[in-house]
């Protein structure tokens, strides 16, 4: 019912604001985010793919292609690996649905899978970068100054941002017809 539902206009239209925000606040706050020794990167774009999933309510959002359209858009804008957002996007997608198969959709289980997926995205994403020489920062090296920042970064978005949008969605799914 995705097509019936005001969710066909909600859920692109966020997902493009998300990608323009993780571009426009890296390059805004970029003293805060990029303060040597550390870095954070703003991951909005999982944000709102993960909680799109948790709160769809029954309007089965065609994530996994909107993933690959969201990939292809920001390796071609800011990634310098041309497929890595790619197929990076959609596994995330299929991990937060494989993991919330054993949880409850609540707030809770939906912090600690995001955590997972900030985890995993972005341990994936410095492999890559490492493997194809972008980056020579060592492992422990990437965790302390790399990967926590992040970390902190992104929950303390998904604490702000979890209510208003899951009341936007509720609103969105709450009438099927336009």
């Amino acid at each position: 019912m995705y097509r019936l539902s005001r969710l066909k206009y909600v859920f692109p239209i966020g997902l493009f604001v998300s990608l323009f925000l993780d571009g426009a606040l890296s390059h805004v706050w970029a003293p805060l985010f990029f303060h040597f020794p550390y870095s954070m990167a703003s991951e909005l774009v999982l944000l709102w793919l993960v909680l799109s999933y948790f709160f769809e309510n029954g309007v089965d959002i065609p994530l996994i292609p909107f993933a690959i359209a969201a990939g292809i858009v920001a390796d071609l804008y800011c990634s310098g690996v041309l497929g890595l957002y790619m197929v990076l996007y959609p596994c995330i997608v299929a991990l937060t649905k494989v993991l919330a198969h054993y949880f409850s959709d609540s707030f809770l289980p939906a912090i600690m899978i995001f955590f997972v997926d900030i985890v995993v995205f972005a341990t994936v994403n410095y492999f890559a970068y490492y493997m194809v020489g972008v980056t020579s920062v060592g492992f422990g090296d990437f965790i302390i100054y790399s990967l926590a920042p992040t970390l902190l970064l992104n929950v303390v978005y998904f604490l702000v941002f979890y209510w208003p949008i899951q009341a936007l969605y509720s609103w969105a799914t709450s009438e099927k017809t336009v």
